[in-house]
């Protein structure tokens, strides 16, 4: 996990197209700028991070599904619920499920877990488009690298 550059996801660990469904997992890290005001002496993984986690899970589930085709961008949340405090150098494993797609959005379920344990989850909505720009396709793909996505599993699904 990078916070500084808002790369929440350390690597997608299961992709299933055929479900719908992903699993990635992050370690927050232990030392980060963002813990100097989150909070002095009682560091802390920001909530709004956390929702961002589970944004970049599930859009990273779309654009399996959309075989690299489409971007979604984050347009909504609801029913967000932050259960307990994750704190510096815990793993989370993020999990994301589509409920439902159409007219050029896309709803899905998503929960950050702890040793078992959900300690966070929302409903997200995202706006899907073409690329809007060729650079950003091609991040994304050096990213899916970073990540370790399978490809496979879009080829096969």
């Amino acid at each position: 996990m990078r916070l500084e550059y808002f790369q929440l996801l350390d690597r997608i660990v299961e992709l299933d197209i055929a479900n719908r469904t992903i699993r990635t997992e992050s370690t927050v890290p232990q030392e980060s700028t963002i813990f100097e005001g989150h909070f002095p002496g009682y560091p802390l993984m920001p909530g709004v991070l956390l929702l961002e986690n589970m944004a970049q899970t599930s859009g990273w589930l779309i654009i399996g599904l959309t075989k690299f085709d489409r971007m979604p961008f984050l347009a909504a949340f609801k029913e967000a619920k932050l259960r307990t405090f994750i704190t510096p150098g815990t793993t989370i494993s993020t999990t994301a499920t589509i409920e439902h797609e159409g007219s050029g959005y896309v709803i899905a379920q998503a929960e950050i877990r702890v040793d078992g344990k959900v300690t966070c989850d929302a409903e997200l909505t995202f706006r899907v488009v073409n690329f809007p720009a060729p650079e950003l396709k091609v991040y994304m793909q050096k990213e899916a690298e970073r990540l370790q996505f399978p490809l496979g599993a879009i080829a096969n699904g």
